[in-house]
């Protein structure tokens, strides 16, 4: 298993060390190690925050603090739903969520834990 971190650039893993940067041998795209480490710890910590700050979990209760018109729809979620059982998953819209108007992912920002 290689210790080193993959290519930013192309994603593959054949990087090597060379003095204070790494190097990837398929595509020759070169980053210091400090960003990389920096990089590394940012994905492995990562924490969900709701709008004031609160820490997110599987499981928990949120609720609605804008209305959230729902892109392709004409439907309306509305302020103060409350939305039970979220799960958190990657990338922009964290949350993943099971209301009575359907499975909608949203982003933390416009939610609060209750």
């Amino acid at each position: 298993m290689n210790a080193l971190p993959a290519c930013p650039q192309c994603l593959l893993e054949n990087t090597y060390p060379d003095a204070d940067n790494y190097v990837c041998a398929d595509c020759g795209h070169e980053w210091p190690m400090l960003a990389a480490t920096a990089h590394q710890v940012d994905e492995d910590d990562a924490v969900v925050k709701d709008a004031n700050g609160n820490v997110l979990n599987d499981g928990d209760a949120v609720v609605l603090i804008k209305d959230l018109k729902v892109k392709g729809s004409s439907t309306t979620l509305k302020m103060g739903t409350k939305v039970k059982s979220i799960r958190l998953v990657g990338g922009d819209h964290e949350v993943d969520c099971k209301m009575d108007a359907g499975n909608f992912m949203l982003k933390a920002c416009f939610l609060r834990k209750a």
